[in-house]
């Protein structure tokens, strides 16, 4: 599109609302095929991800302050009215009456003038019971403070939450759009102030990481590649609380400052370097495997940690990968080949047996499996609107039957190296202390749950601050060794 005709990122935010539906598609692929009609792509982004995290907690404040339920207010005003209030409340460096007139400007396209005027008076009347666009968590009254991060809130003249000291979970609800029963499950494990951390993590933009493909390069000479380029970065420190005799100086994570096309950036086309979050990391961290070790990746698609597994071990292990979807295996070819990797043979998922047959038992199995999604919820928006008990159950029946499956491919005294995306027990302890109660020969070596993490800023941070800055996912992981 020519750039004088270049629509604004708030019309492409509602163009991507008004075609999404929470329990049939996903925003992304939306989004993706409207970005090239703006040239403000990340706000854009940033305004479409934002409103769906916070849904329900925009809708409730929509009715309270229009006295009408969201089902009367015909979609496309509605969602007009969504995007400004999600902006009125959670992006307060945004002028408040730029945010409702472009509202109006909005519906009078597709709505007639008593219309446009309703949108009109339900911002006004959200404008007048906001008494501070930003102000301190610490010093406000959290009933009448809808939550932005840690440090700050929106307050409102009015209670629209649950007190939460009487009612943790319906005020954790409220203020997050998180599903009640899975804020509860982690009420129970994780205590109120764990599971409002992981609330706040769950909607957060969370940060871009690169992992430096070290059989190319290391990290702080891909670090000065990229801020020759202007990039502005900064280099994750060691964490401390993790015994890897892998991490190093040179392989240590790349967090950009600022949102980027990732396939633009400089070192990306040349294989340099992989994107993965810091929490994903942990897994082949955890395995510590050697160059002379035979691997398999059972579930590999894309293929983030099985490149992992061979920039680790100097592309010198012999690792094979496969994957149940035959399509998705296709993006662990592409990866391995851009990143410059020769040690990896792709086996189509139902060729496994046969190859085992042939290779023989293995020193390690990488069983990064199908999960919930608990702990990456910042990243895969839709999840909130769809996961159920049901789902979870359906998942850990899957999750059991790969670890029966990787069972008898393993050496003794090799690994499986279990892993998920997910912080509920039933994925994780449970299910692998249930599996080596039915399967005597094999014992646990390690596990390390990862809670997500918010950045706790929302602004610039101290110089205090800035030491625990670094946001993530949360996972888990377990090493479990056969005798």
């Amino acid at each position: 599109m020519p750039h004088g005709k270049s629509k604004s990122a708030r019309s492409i935010a509602i163009d991507v609302l008004n075609q999404f539906d929470p329990k049939r598609n996903y925003a992304g692929p939306i989004l993706n095929n409207l970005l090239d009609q703006t040239g403000e792509k990340q706000r854009a982004t940033d305004l479409v991800f934002g409103t769906i995290r916070n849904r329900r907690a925009v809708d409730a404040v929509i009715v309270a302050f229009s006295s009408r339920p969201t089902e009367r207010i015909p979609a496309g005003l509605l969602n007009i009215i969504r995007l400004a209030a999600y902006e009125l409340i959670y992006r307060p460096q945004t002028p408040d009456y730029s945010i409702v007139n472009e509202a109006v400007e909005n519906a009078k396209t597709l709505a007639d003038k008593k219309q446009s005027g309703f949108v009109n008076a339900v911002l006004r009347q959200i404008t007048r019971h906001i008494t501070n666009r930003q102000t301190p968590r610490s010093d406000a009254d959290l009933r009448t403070t809808l939550p932005q991060c840690p440090a700050t809130g929106c307050a409102f003249d009015t209670c629209l939450l649950p007190d939460p000291e009487n009612s943790p979970a319906d005020y954790l609800n409220a203020a997050f759009s998180l599903p009640k029963w899975l804020i509860t499950d982690w009420l129970g494990e994780f205590g109120f102030e764990g599971t409002q951390q992981i609330c706040f993590a769950s909607n957060r933009r969370p940060s871009i990481y690169i992992r430096p493909n070290t059989l190319k390069t290391t990290t702080h000479q891909l670090a000065q590649k990229l801020r020759q380029a202007d990039i502005d970065l900064e280099i994750v420190p060691p964490d401390t609380r993790r015994a890897s005799r892998i991490d190093n100086r040179e392989s240590r994570m790349i967090r950009l400052k600022a949102a980027a096309a990732v396939t633009q950036l400089t070192g990306f086309a040349d294989g340099l370097f992989t994107i993965q979050d810091l929490t994903a990391s942990q897994a082949v961290r955890m395995l510590n495997p050697q160059p002379t070790w035979k691997i398999l990746d059972l579930c590999a698609a894309p293929g983030t940690k099985t490149t992992q597994l061979a920039e680790t071990t100097g592309d010198s292990a012999k690792i094979i990968a496969t994957d149940i979807n035959a399509k998705r295996l296709k993006k662990v070819e592409e990866n391995t080949a851009r990143l410059g990797i020769k040690g990896v043979r792709i086996v189509a998922y139902e060729d496994i047996e046969s190859r085992v047959v042939n290779l023989g038992l293995f020193d390690a199995v990488l069983l990064d499996v199908p999960c919930s999604n608990s702990g990456v919820l910042a990243r895969r928006i839709e999840v909130r609107y769809r996961l159920n008990p049901k789902a979870i159950e359906e998942l850990t029946a899957t999750q059991s039957q790969l670890l029966r499956t990787a069972a008898p491919m393993i050496k003794p005294r090799g690994k499986i190296c279990y892993s998920t995306c997910s912080i509920q027990e039933c994925e994780n302890r449970q299910l692998v202390r249930d599996f080596i109660r039915q399967n005597h020969n094999f014992q646990l070596d390690s596990e390390r749950l990862i809670l997500p993490s918010p950045d706790n800023l929302g602004r610039d941070p101290t110089h205090e601050e800035k030491q625990a800055a670094f946001d993530h996912d949360g996972g888990y992981v377990a090493v479990i060794v056969r005798k």
